[in-house]
């Protein structure tokens, strides 16, 4: 797949690698502005299951 995209993009290989980090960087902001806000409410990082509330236990007190 890398490859397909090295090989379609235009230029030499320094406005290639140019290119290609732009590509890259517009993903990351893609997936941090848009994807990871839509999905964080469909996960479960809420429903957590270690409250700290008991005392004992296995290596309390370690």
């Amino acid at each position: 797949m890398y490859g397909w995209i090295w090989r379609h993009l235009p230029g030499n290989a320094w406005v290639r690698s140019v290119i290609a980090l732009l590509l890259v960087l517009a993903v990351v902001y893609a997936l941090f502005q848009y994807v990871f806000p839509w999905a964080e409410p469909l996960l479960p990082f809420g429903d957590v299951t270690v409250d700290g509330a008991s005392a004992g236990g296995a290596g309390a007190g370690q």
